[in-house]
């Protein structure tokens, strides 16, 4: 600050009263510090009375912005030493009894005898020293089994010991990371759970959808839970009321099918055992879009007890698999190469046609057909009703089974 026009005590008076107009700039501790020294020197601290003298203090308090007792504490000094000179602060430490050398060897102790407890490790150190006369470890060996800890935290002791390894994902060898490639033939499925809401921190009911590849037959049932002693008695069922033989089980890399139990399964019905790829979404992403387009709407979002699963499979069994295999028609993708080489899929009207329809309308469908399965006899089932009248009777029945449904959650209640 430029204060060079307050030579007199009167001055320094005016303006602390606010009468007198001064240039300031930022002053760091060092700048401070000599421009009290320099103030002290320019109005002859020394000589002035007691009321003066109280001026001087409070105009380098205004200024500086320290306190009463700072100011007294600077004005002292400077009257002990003749000057004003910063001092770096230093932090009281004591002394180091044990160097980075002591924490070397505690650290490669540790490392070769696999990180002992403290006395054991103390003990160690001490056979070195007094049995086998290893003299480095005179100093460390005497190191109380309390402070061996504090040192084993030490950011010095961490910087020696710290390893880091890479995170190894936890492989299953159940299953196997492809896509599955059906060429156009059936029984490649796709599988996939539905959870049917929750209430009161209770699970609800479990739906398992089923749907082919090539096809899109699709099977759907309830279990109680997804633990194997539900999903695996349904699952077998499952798989039995497809109409061709199945040759593929592609699922995602949930626990409930990715286990050996179900792996035991397909392995007893030759069945290969695939799930899906890291990064690769669309793996399963045709039953995924199947659960909501087919699974939520018909049966709804709202919570269903587990206790009703082996109700709504009757309507799986009678009303609702029926419906969707032989009366509900699908899109089926073909193939095109645009004009720049890309291949896309392209779902023209003349595609659109039942899972049944499009099962027969494959080449040579009925090689494909399980032992005991013929066309007869699913051509009579898909004849026995239209479209819409398996569809009113299925809504009918659908009616009835959320009746019961309400009955018995109002009676649980």
């Amino acid at each position: 600050m430029n204060d060079r026009n307050l030579q007199t005590i009167e001055q320094v008076r005016q303006f602390l009263g606010g009468s007198e107009a001064l240039e300031f700039r930022a002053l760091s501790v060092g700048e401070k510090y000599d421009w009290i020294e320099e103030v002290m020197i320019r109005f002859r601290y020394h000589r002035l009375n007691r009321a003066e003298k109280g001026v001087i203090r409070r105009y380098i308090g205004r200024i500086t912005g320290y306190s009463r007792s700072q100011v007294s504490r600077l004005i002292t000094e400077y009257k002990r030493r003749g000057r004003l000179k910063q001092m770096p602060y230093r932090r009281h430490r004591f002394p180091r009894k044990y160097t980075p050398a002591d924490v070397i060897l505690l650290a490669k102790t540790d490392e070769l005898h696999g990180w002992l407890s403290g006395p054991a490790t103390k003990k160690i150190m001490e056979r070195e020293c007094q049995i086998y006369g290893h003299t480095e470890f005179e100093n460390i060996s005497l190191i109380s089994v309390a402070h061996l800890y504090n040192l084993r935290r030490s950011n010095a002791y961490r910087g020696i010991t710290r390893r880091f390894t890479k995170t190894k994902p936890a492989v299953s060898r159940i299953g196997e990371r492809i896509k599955p490639e059906a060429k156009g033939r059936p029984g490649y499925i796709r599988i996939d759970t539905v959870h049917q809401g929750d209430m009161n921190g209770g699970k609800g009911v479990y739906h398992i959808n089923a749907v082919d590849e090539v096809t899109q037959w699709g099977i759907v049932a309830s279990v109680e839970g997804i633990s194997e002693a539900y999903l695996v008695p349904v699952l077998e069922t499952m798989l039995l009321q497809f109409p061709f033989v199945i040759r593929g089980f592609h699922s995602d890399n949930g626990s409930e099918f990715v286990n050996r139990i179900v792996a035991q399964l397909l392995n007893k019905m030759l069945i290969r055992f695939t799930k899906s790829r890291p990064r690769h979404t669309n793996d399963n992403g045709l039953v995924v879009s199947k659960n909501g387009s087919v699974v939520h709407k018909q049966l709804g979002y709202a919570y269903i007890p587990q206790s009703c699963a082996e109700l709504i499979n009757g309507f799986n069994e009678d009303f609702f698999n029926p419906y969707i295999n032989f009366h509900r028609p699908c899109f089926f993708p073909v193939p095109v190469i645009d004009s720049k080489g890309k291949i896309k899929k392209a779902y023209p009207y003349k595609e659109v046609m039942t899972p049944y329809g499009k099962l027969k309308s494959l080449p040579q469908a009925e090689s494909y057909l399980r032992p005991g399965v013929t066309f007869e006899r699913l051509e009579t089932i898909a004849n026995q009703m239209s479209d819409n009248q398996f569809a009113e009777r299925m809504v009918n029945a659908r009616s009835n089974l959320f009746q019961q449904i309400s009955r018995f959650v109002i009676r649980v209640a």
